[in-house]
């Protein structure tokens, strides 16, 4: 079995799969913290992680230390997928390739390698970020902005009178009709922002592209997003980019 590691920026998202080539998951889960993911993971002892493979965009001495604490735990060697100015067929539009996300990279290389024509890869996780990929595996950059929590949470921070706790969040995205409370107007309203402002850039990526590209969309809010044209929802976008990454 292989055991895969999505260390995001909020939480640590992990996998473990068949060695096959069908590479059937096992068992899977998200940890907050490095303790969480190793409580997480000592409940599998019965399964047979015999490697493991890691992608992390946090910082590089919380990077070593959890892939020790992987190593000592399942007595398996860690591979990490490192920056790279090619891969999968894609050229890394970034100026220094070593500038670019580890996850977001790896998304816009899973994601040209499923369809391999120009495409564009959305991810809505803590940050948003949008990714352009034309003709013949060339990145052309991308945009990020604060996801939907940094949204709400930067208004109800700077603003004293918005007062409301997080049940009231989650019940105020029940329909997008016009807010009739805080939290209905804030919740709804930063909502519909963002799925604008995600519709402009399918829109203009179509101009930038030259033609109608594959849009995929992918990060733990993408159950949140809403759009009119045919989208691909690829949950373990990240994991398929890790494996071209860290082949096993």
């Amino acid at each position: 079995m292989i055991l895969e590691l999505d260390c995001g920026n909020s939480f640590i998202k992990w996998r473990v799969t068949s060695l096959d080539a069908h590479g059937r998951v096992h068992a899977e889960g998200v940890a907050g913290e490095p303790r969480e993911l190793v409580e997480e993971l000592l409940s599998l002892r019965s399964v047979n992680i015999s490697c493991c493979r890691m992608v992390s965009v946090r910082g590089d001495e919380e990077t070593r230390s959890l892939r020790e604490i992987i190593a000592r735990l399942l007595d398996v060697e860690v591979i990490c997928a490192e920056s790279s100015a090619m891969l999968g067929g894609v050229t890394n539009g970034y100026r220094d390739f070593r500038r670019l996300g580890l996850d977001r990279w790896l998304a816009v290389v899973a994601a040209y390698q499923l369809c391999r024509k120009p495409c564009v890869v959305i991810d809505l996780g803590t940050a948003v970020t949008i990714d352009l990929v034309a003709e013949g595996g060339r990145h052309l950059g991308g945009y990020i902005t604060p996801g939907i929590a940094l949204l709400t949470d930067q208004l109800r921070t700077h603003t004293k009178r918005i007062l409301y706790d997080a049940e009231e969040a989650r019940l105020a995205l029940s329909d997008m009709s016009p807010g009739r409370s805080t939290s209905e107007a804030v919740e709804r309203g930063c909502l519909k922002m963002l799925r604008g402002y995600i519709e402009g850039q399918i829109l203009d990526a179509a101009l930038s592209l030259g033609s109608e590209p594959m849009v995929y969309v992918t990060g733990g809010d993408a159950s949140l997003f809403a759009s009119e044209r045919q989208v691909e929802f690829v949950p373990d976008l990240v994991f398929r980019g890790l494996a071209i990454a860290c082949p096993l």
